[in-house]
């Protein structure tokens, strides 16, 4: 069995020993600078695309030369991994995820577009080519409170939540005034900074969504990353955040899943089925990492992202209760027999 990724990652170690517990055999993993230098490629047998990220030298291949936290530079990216995905499909063997799929996944534009079309609850979204544009959009929207959020951003890279009202503003995110990803979030009250921050950004395109309120528990506002394997959602982890974004390596942390699940009571198989329809419109894709947002009336939602890697969620067991990870819940799948089912 193939996987694409980095050698010695932790999403490659972690899904090999999977393999090795469900009878899948040994796993070969091909770099991603293998890919994306042009290097061979012939490919026989089950192949499993992860994630480039933890490779700072397919960052360089991929965005071009420069610090590996900056933000920006997204479309570049985007075309680049496009074409390496294009020679991974061309190479033969059985790809475990749909490389047109995960092309939806990665733009939030597109993604969003496919979720409305399947009647997934989603917050309001439009696209934007500058800040100018941006104040435009949200005084003919009514909308005070936004998401600015890059096209094809991941970990919240550039991401801001941004709100104003009258001549007040506020931006809150991750990224510095030089355009670098910080592990520190922060908060800018100048209108020209914040200008300038989404002026820089809007080249890659930006996708801006109508500020979802989100439900609070004890630490603050919490989303759910749900991750569903061959269409079934199995894992779960609540991320609370006293931030708009709820990323863990933002600060957030997880929450009491089972305190959620009390609260939303008859809710939650809702909130699973509305994962499980989002899973539904990949149906190549034998795991997804769903985003779903809780309002803060316990009982609206609205689904925020769909990942195509969503599912490094080291120590988190199954949603039946069988103790499974997200790894040995795909493996156990694929040796049951899951095969794409995607046109």
């Amino acid at each position: 069995m193939i996987v694409v990724g980095t050698p010695g990652d932790r999403r490659a170690d972690l899904f090999g020993a999977a393999a090795r517990t469900h009878g899948l055999g040994e796993i070969t993993v091909v770099p991603w600078t293998h890919v994306l230098t042009g290097g061979p490629l012939e490919f026989s047998g089950l192949v499993r695309v992860d994630s480039p990220g933890e490779s700072s030298e397919a960052d360089t291949l991929l965005r071009g030369a420069g610090d590996p936290a900056r933000a920006g530079g997204g479309a570049t990216w985007y075309a680049r991994f496009m074409a390496g995905l294009g020679r991974v499909a061309s190479a033969g063997g059985e790809l475990l995820a749909d490389v047109a799929e995960i092309a939806t996944m990665f733009d939030k534009r597109r993604c969003h577009a496919v979720l409305e079309e399947a009647g997934i609850p989603v917050p309001g979204g439009t696209t934007v080519g500058s800040y100018e544009e941006l104040r435009e959009q949200m005084a003919s929207r009514s909308w005070p409170r936004v998401f600015v959020k890059p096209a094809h951003g991941s970990s919240a890279s550039g991401v801001i939540a941004f709100e104003t009202s009258g001549t007040r503003l506020r931006a809150v995110t991750s990224a510095t005034e030089d355009l670098r990803n910080s592990l520190a979030v922060k908060t800018y009250r100048d209108e020209r900074t914040v200008s300038r921050l989404v002026d820089a950004l809007a080249p890659d395109g930006l996708h801006v969504e109508r500020w979802f309120p989100k439900a609070s528990v004890a630490g603050g506002c919490f989303d759910l990353r749900v991750v569903t394997v061959a269409g079934r959602p199995t894992h779960a982890v609540a991320r609370v955040s006293r931030v708009p974004m709820t990323n863990l390596h933002l600060g957030g942390e997880r929450g009491d899943l089972g305190a959620i699940r009390g609260r939303l009571g008859d809710r939650w198989d809702e909130a699973m089925d509305v994962c499980a329809r989002t899973a539904a419109c990949f149906p190549g894709s034998l795991m997804t990492g769903v985003d779903l947002m809780i309002g803060t009336d316990w009982r609206s939602m609205a689904v925020a992202e769909v990942n195509a890697f969503g599912d490094l969620l080291p120590g988190l067991g199954a949603l039946d209760g069988s103790g499974l990870t997200t790894y040995e819940c795909q493996a156990k799948a694929i040796a049951a027999g899951w095969r794409s089912c995607a046109t």
